[in-house]
């Protein structure tokens, strides 16, 4: 440690002065002396905890910043929602904006939640998608109006107060976890994945793990930390149903066999007679 120390005090003693801000900032000043400018960090696990979770925090916030491109681009490309439940995107998507204006409100730190309205933009734009390859431009139009306006009025401490907002966060939990059961259904109903994307899947994943370890070490609030443990949990059987159905029938495929339009489908109803899924065949998913 003693050499790995003196070789790399030189660089973190002479940082630029924006990187030196910015790392104190994150980790405070008593942790950048402590792991950066002393580079000690067992002599205080506190400070290396700290310094992981910022790690993931950044991390996840990158990584959110693509996360639902490679979905954007399945849909786009494909000119098809198949596999896709628009319910899901929807209810995520509204508790996303909703813990965004919570968060922000309540002062917790970006690194803990900035992905949110990253991945929420995002959601919108899957959610326009969605709508537009099923015919429901108008629709569209009204769910960006509508979401725009939300966020406005949770934003606003006059239009919805504090005690209220709580309340929504309470809700918003519910919703993103509830968001993911529409699309386990989906894809059990179609015994495939369709347009949905494994990279979106798996990322969310190992987000969701990190987001409760990062929730645990700086946010003091049970409300997001049960919301983390549910989604991640619910992100587990979304995962695993990518992994069984990898190499499922296509969507529009499997729609003819039993006689439905994969629009239809696509929807996540509840309404009609239940297919059983196909077990995986031999032909890979695109």
């Amino acid at each position: 440690m003693d050499i790995l120390r003196s070789t790399l005090q030189p660089l973190t003693h002479n940082l630029p002065g924006p990187i030196t801000t910015l790392g104190t900032n994150l980790l405070g000043a008593h942790c950048y002396k402590t792991l950066i400018l002393d580079i000690d960090p067992f002599t205080s696990p506190p400070c290396l905890k700290l310094f992981i979770s910022k790690a993931l925090g950044v991390g996840i916030i990158s990584a959110s910043s693509i996360v639902k491109i490679p979905q954007i681009l399945k849909l786009a490309t494909s000119r098809s929602a198949a596999g896709v439940s628009f319910l899901s995107y929807f209810l995520e998507t509204c508790g996303f904006v909703a813990s965004l204006a919570y968060n922000a409100r309540q002062g917790f730190p970006f690194s803990t939640y900035g992905e949110t309205a990253l991945i929420a933009v995002q959601n919108a734009v899957i959610c326009v998608l969605v709508l537009h390859f099923r015919g429901r431009d108008r629709v569209a139009g009204g769910f960006v109006a509508a979401l725009g306006a939300g966020l406005w009025a949770l934003m606003s401490e006059g239009v919805v107060g504090a005690r209220e907002l709580g309340y929504v966060q309470a809700v918003a939990g519910n919703l993103g976890v509830a968001s993911k059961v529409p699309q386990i259904w989906t894809v059990w109903r179609e015994g495939g994945t369709g347009q949905l994307s494994a990279f979106a899947v798996f990322n969310y994943l190992l987000g969701s793990l990190a987001r409760v370890f990062t929730t645990l070490q700086e946010v003091d609030d049970k409300l997001i930390l049960y919301g983390f443990l549910a989604g991640f949990a619910l992100n587990a059987v979304l995962a695993a149903q990518m992994v069984y159905y990898w190499k499922s029938p296509a969507t529009a495929s499997h729609a003819a066999e039993i006689g439905k339009e994969p629009e239809k489908i696509a929807m996540g109803s509840s309404t009609g007679a239940s297919t059983k899924p196909k077990g995986p065949t031999t032909r890979k998913r695109g």
